[in-house]
C-alpha cells in the first residue's frame, strides 16, 4: 500500500496514502482480504451444496469394548439422534459435534433410537481430557464406535492399471474370501488389504454362479507414516436408504453455503481456544508441506473434494487474519478500533511493540508447523 511509514510519498500522491485516509476507510482496506475470503468460501460452498447433498446416517454397527461408548452403554443397532442435545442427523454432523468436545472433560450424553423397536433413551459417559494429546485424532473411532455401512464386498468400479485389473477382476465380482479368510463385508476385504502392503493373496471370487480364484499383490502406499495396501478397486454404490438427501432451491442452497461458512469460521476459533487452553495437542498444526499434501490429495480425489478444500482454506484464512494480533489484519484492525473511540492513533512505541510480539508469535507457531510437517514426511 501506499504508506508514508514506509517511503517518501510524492507530494501529488500524499492525499492517496494509507495512513491520511480516515479511520473507518483504514479499517475497510484491512478487512477487505478476509471479506474476500468469506466471500469466496461462501461461493464454493454455495456450488457443491447446489446439486443436493447426503449423508451417512449414524447407526452403530460395532462398539469397542471398554471406550466411552462401552461406558454409556451404546449398542449396534442404535442410531445416534443427538450429542449433548445437538442434533446428529449425518456422520458429518456427528463428527461436527464429538470434535467440539476434544480435550474436555465432563459428561457426554448421547441420545439414540434402537433402530428395531423404535425406542428412544439417553446414554451418558464421562469423558476425562478426551483425545488431548492425539495427533490426527478421529472422534468417530476415538469415541468407540464404528458406523454400519453394511456393503457387500462386491466390485463397483476397477480403476485401470492397478493391481486388482490387472489381476483379472471384473466390475460384479462378490469376494468370497481373501487368505482362506471369508469375507463378510467391503470393509473387512478393504482392511484385508491395506494390512498386506507387496505381498501376493489368494482371493476367491463369485462370478456369474461360478467360483474362481485369483491371485493379486497389494500395491505399497503411504498413510500417516504407515504403509498400506490397494488394489484399486471401488465397491458397489450402498442403498440408498442407508444416507438422508438434501436438496436446495439457488436461494436456499445460498443460505446453506452461508452457514457452512460460519460453522466453519466457528470451528476454527474453537480449535484456536482449544489450542491455547491446551485442549489438543500441538502436534496437530500443520504447515505448507502438509497443505500441499492435502490439496494433492483432494485433487486426486476428485474435483467436488478439491473444491470443498479450497472452501475450507478460505475460511481458515480468513478467520486467522482476523485474530487480534499485530501484524495480521486482525492486529491492525484492533489498532484502528483503539484508535476509533480514542480519537487519536495508538502511539507508535505501542505499536511497534505489539509487531514485534505479534510476529515472534506467528514465526513461534509457523516453526512449530513446519517441525510437524518434517516429522509427519
Amino acid at each position: 500500500m501506499l504508506d508514508e511509514r514506509e517511503g517518501d510519498v510524492p507530494a501529488e500522491l500524499v492525499d492517496q496514502a494509507f495512513t491520511r485516509k480516515p479511520v473507518w476507510q483504514r479499517m475497510a482496506i484491512v478487512v477487505a482480504g478476509p471479506i474476500a475470503n468469506f466471500i469466496l468460501a461462501i461461493l464454493l460452498f454455495w456450488m457443491l451444496i447446489l446439486p443436493g447433498e447426503r449423508g451417512l446416517i449414524p447407526v452403530i454397527g460395532k462398539v469397542t469394548p471398554n471406550s466411552i461408548a462401552a461406558a454409556a452403554a451404546l449398542e449396534p443397532g442404535q442410531e445416534i439422534l443427538a450429542i449433548d442435545g445437538q442434533p446428529t442427523p449425518t456422520e458429518q454432523q456427528l463428527g461436527q459435534h464429538l470434535v467440539s468436545r476434544l480435550g474436555e472433560s465432563g459428561p457426554i450424553v448421547f441420545k439414540v433410537r434402537d433402530t428395531k423397536s423404535g425406542a428412544e433413551s439417553e446414554r451418558q459417559a464421562v469423558l476425562d481430557k478426551w483425545l488431548q494429546d492425539a495427533k490426527d485424532p478421529d472422534p468417530v473411532s476415538g469415541i468407540g464406535i464404528e458406523l454400519a455401512l453394511p456393503l457387500k464386498a462386491v466390485i463397483g468400479e476397477l480403476v485401470p492399471g492397478k493391481p486388482a485389473a490387472l489381476a483379472g477382476f471384473k466390475v460384479g465380482d462378490e469376494i468370497v474370501s481373501a487368505n482362506q479368510t471369508p469375507i463378510a463385508d467391503f470393509r473387512q476385504w478393504s482392511e484385508l488389504v491395506k494390512a498386506h502392503p507387496g505381498q501376493p493373496m489368494q482371493v476367491d471370487l463369485m462370478r456369474s454362479g461360478q467360483r474362481i480364484s485369483l491371485q493379486v499383490t497389494p500395491e505399497s502406499f503411504e498413510e500417516k507414516g504407515v504403509f498400506k495396501g490397494r488394489v484399486g478397486v471401488a465397491v458397489q454404490p450402498p442403498a440408498d436408504e442407508l444416507f438422508r438427501h438434501y436438496d436446495y432451491s439457488v436461494g436456499g442452497a445460498l443460505v446453506a453455503g452461508i452457514k457452512r461458512t460460519w460453522d466453519t469460521s466457528a470451528f476454527v476459533l474453537l480449535s484456536v481456544k482449544k489450542l491455547i487452553l491446551g485442549e489438543i495437542s500441538t502436534k496437530n498444526l500443520s504447515g505448507p508441506i502438509s497443505i500441499a499434501k492435502v490439496a494433492g490429495s483432494s485433487a486426486q480425489i476428485g474435483f467436488k473434494s478439491f473444491v470443498s478444500f479450497l472452501a475450507l482454506i478460505s475460511v481458515f484464512l480468513a478467520v486467522f487474519n482476523l485474530l487480534p494480533v499485530p501484524v495480521l489484519d486482525g492486529g491492525h484492525l484492533l489498532y484502528l478500533l483503539v484508535e476509533a473511540v480514542r480519537g487519536k492513533p495508538v502511539s507508535e512505541q505501542v505499536q511497534v511493540f505489539g509487531y514485534q510480539l505479534g510476529l515472534a508469535l506467528v514465526i513461534s507457531l509457523s516453526m512449530v508447523a513446519m517441525y510437524n510437517d518434517i516429522m509427519r514426511l
